[in-house]
């Protein structure tokens, strides 16, 4: 049924086992039984990069993320030597450092991971047009209809596999099926360097033996209330009556029992959505409850969120603000503008409103501004300013270009002087909002194309994953890349 190959093999069909379930409902949709759809997600992204450049770190536990052990950030990523210490991507670094005394701790460099991921992607967009990325580190291709050029989604999953070892020095692994959420599911199940193959038809057969926690829309919470109806697997999960999930847990019962069966039509997007939101977030290396510390990183972080905001010709209409205490307790509050802005005064304001009610009597861990509800730019003229918006305004754009010719730590707030708090301003070539303005790295010896690689700012960095809200992999966000992680079952 399912078939694992390692480079250099040739994969083959398996026969199904008669003791699995028929898949019920997975043939009712041609569409999902004649698709080929590949995810193919890069192992241990971050850690791979770091080993391959430095022979000294090759078969070391290499945890990436922070300065050193004593950092109050968190893991971006492991390799696979620091995993069977049980270390983790987004786990404190500290906590990392107890589990691995032995671990090797490197910074994040966002902008060779960006540029790495650039290579891959393009590698991909060699075997078909229809690439998805949903990350700096993994991408879903559409292959229906290729056997022709690459053969069957096998063949064609190992070819993929084999130019990106060639060409980069890095493997990934790769699922093959007829959903985007059951190819994601089997890339996951064979790591590193594996090919997992799902033949169409077999989609529930596949994952009926799996635990919950495998499955889009299954976290903790969502698992302990299904224990109560006897669900440890997704076999068990899809033999629920419909009716009864639907009681439970809403219109969210019905689709987490097709997603048990396999069922998901969603379609490979060929090019990425536009960026729904955009943030940074700062994890302090003490916590702290200092007021001007508070108000004075809100404040670089709505030059960073304004910054990105005006490169890609956009205006925001909402602020939102995340909080997260001492006993990691987060909180978020937003609140909606009267009119659209790009500019890092009014962010601020609104940001200052909506975090000091909540941060009084509480030692603050992490600090995010986000923006989201944008105005494209023919909408901008919509809205006019008055007189001190537009010497705001004058004064910003001399500033941008500044930044622009000279480096962007080249202006620099008086209030933000000293502060030690990482460059806001940095891009990701990632994120739809980005690659707006960035040209290829190869095109840009500058260096405009860097990423961020502040502590913190990639745990949203990840694009929602198929199966929609109140999933465990959505991430509306769309900061920096700092993480990458091959997912594990919450």
């Amino acid at each position: 049924m399912v078939v694992r190959c390692g480079r250099g093999t040739t994969p083959a069909a398996l026969p199904a086992d008669p003791s699995f379930p028929s898949p019920a409902r997975a043939d009712d949709d041609w569409r999902m039984a004649t698709r080929t759809i590949l995810h193919v997600d890069l192992d241990a992204f971050f850690a791979a990069v770091e080993q391959r450049d430095r022979p000294e770190l090759r078969g070391k536990p290499v945890i990436v993320g922070g300065g050193g052990p004593s950092d109050r950030g968190v893991v971006s990523t492991a390799s696979y030597e620091a995993r069977v210490f049980g270390v983790r991507s987004a786990m404190p670094l500290r906590t990392a450092a107890a589990l691995c005394p032995q671990g090797i701790f490197v910074p994040v460099d966002g902008r060779k991971y960006g540029v790495e991921s650039k290579r891959v992607m393009a590698i991909l967009r060699r075997f078909t047009p229809l690439v998805e990325p949903v990350s700096i580190d993994e991408a879903f291709l559409d292959l229906t209809g290729t056997d022709a050029l690459w053969g069957p989604g096998a063949v064609a999953a190992r070819r993929i596999k084999d130019a990106i070892h060639e060409e980069t020095q890095l493997t990934a692994s790769v699922g093959v099926a007829t959903t985007k959420l059951v190819a994601k599911i089997a890339s996951d199940l064979r790591k590193p360097d594996g090919l997992v193959v799902v033949p169409p038809g077999e989609e529930s057969a596949f994952l009926a033996p799996l635990a919950i926690g495998r499955l889009w829309g299954v976290g903790p919470q969502m698992a302990a209330a299904l224990r109560e109806y006897g669900v440890a697997t997704l076999a068990d999960l899809s033999a629920l009556p419909v009716d009864l999930l639907v009681r439970r847990f809403g219109k969210h019962g019905a689709t987490l029992h097709d997603r048990a069966l396999g069922i998901d039509a969603d379609p490979v997007h060929a090019e990425a959505d536009a960026a729904k939101s955009i943030s940074h977030e700062h994890t302090f290396d003490v916590d702290t409850n200092d007021r001007e510390t508070i108000e004075r990183t809100l404040l670089a972080m709505s030059d960073g969120v304004a910054a990105r905001l005006r490169s890609a010709g956009l205006k925001a209409s909402t602020i939102t603000v995340k909080i997260r205490d001492s006993s990691f307790r987060t909180m978020t509050r937003q609140r909606t503008l009267p009119a659209p802005t790009d500019l890092a005064e009014p962010i601020w304001r609104v940001a200052l409103d909506l975090a000091r009610p909540e941060v009084r009597g509480i030692h603050v861990r992490l600090l995010g501004v986000g923006a989201s509800n944008f105005a494209e730019p023919a909408q901008l003229a919509l809205f006019g300013g008055g007189e001190e918006e537009a010497r705001r305004r004058r004064a910003t754009e001399a500033s941008d270009l500044i930044r622009k010719r000279f480096g962007e730590r080249a202006v620099t707030r008086a209030r933000l002087l000293g502060t030690g708090l990482p460059a806001p301003f940095e891009r990701d070539p990632m994120t739809p909002m980005d690659r707006r303005t960035l040209r290829p790295a190869a095109e840009d010896p500058a260096g405009a194309g860097r990423t961020g690689a502040a502590d913190g700012a990639g745990a949203a960095a990840k694009r929602s994953a198929p199966g929609g809200a109140g999933s465990r992999h959505d991430r509306p966000t769309t900061p920096a890349p700092v993480g990458d992680e091959d997912v594990d079952p919450e």
